[in-house]
Parts: C-alpha cells; structure tokens; sequence
C-alpha cells in the first residue's frame, strides 16, 4: 500500500550511525524516526547505499565496520536497484523541479517504489513530487 511506503535518504542514515557529539539532536531525530517506521514498508536505493559507504568512509569508519551496518540496513530495508530507467526519469524531475542531479536520482527511486514520504534532510520540506511524494525534514 503507498501510504505505507517511505523511502530514507542517505542523510537520514549517515545521522543515525554517527555518534558526532556536534550532531547529537540529529542523531537522536534520526534513531528515533528509523524505529518508529516497524509499520511502514521502508526503502533505499542502491544509490543510498553507495552514498552512505562514502560518508562513512569519510567519518574514518573501516570497511569492516561499515559492510556489517550496511548488511543490516539491507536486512531491515527494501533495496530498489538504480536501474537505466530510474535515471531517465530523475532527468525529467530535474528539469521540472531543479533538484540536484543526485537528489533527482532519489525522487525517483521513491516515485518507481510507490513511497507516499520521503524523509530528506537536503530537499525542500514538504514539497510534494508529482502529487504523491511528500519530501518531509525530520530535523525541522
């Protein structure tokens, strides 16, 4: 059912897992959103998780540790492949709605997944794409 699907963007995640005393509100925000969605269909993209190998790479993390928190995530997640499809598509929501590229790419994961939400901390609060995704900011 699309009301009961919602899609995460990387950002979402990367507060989740990091433990940055400077971020500590949005790592709360973050934690507690992940364990109040147990009744909702939850999806990533492939894309997301690329993304958020990266951020933790970055935050010093070791590939050991970031392969067991991604092989969790795919455990409690709905993964959606970036296919050749789901990028022409963000073509057409970049050009309608000027998001960036790469945010384009998630809008459109979330649309081919039916999500009703996406929860986004980089995209404009509560814009609705294509009359049916609400871009909703859990930090706000």
């Amino acid at each position: 059912m699309k009301d009961n699907n919602v899609f995460i963007d990387t950002n979402i995640l990367v507060y989740s897992i990091l433990e940055d005393k400077n971020h500590i509100d949005k790592t709360k925000k973050a934690v507690l959103l992940l364990k109040n969605l147990d009744d909702k269909s939850v999806f990533i993209s492939t894309q997301v998780l690329n993304e958020l190998y990266s951020a933790l790479l970055k935050h010093k993390f070791n590939d050991k540790d970031i392969q067991e928190k991604l092989d969790f995530i795919v455990q409690e997640m709905i993964i959606s492949p970036v296919t050749f499809e789901t990028v022409k598509n963000s073509w057409d929501l970049r050009n309608k709605y000027n998001y960036s590229y790469w945010d384009s790419l998630i809008l459109s994961s979330a649309l081919e997944n039916d999500c009703a939400i996406m929860y986004s901390e980089d995209m404009h609060n509560f814009h609705n794409v294509e009359n049916s995704l609400k871009i909703t900011n859990p930090f706000i």
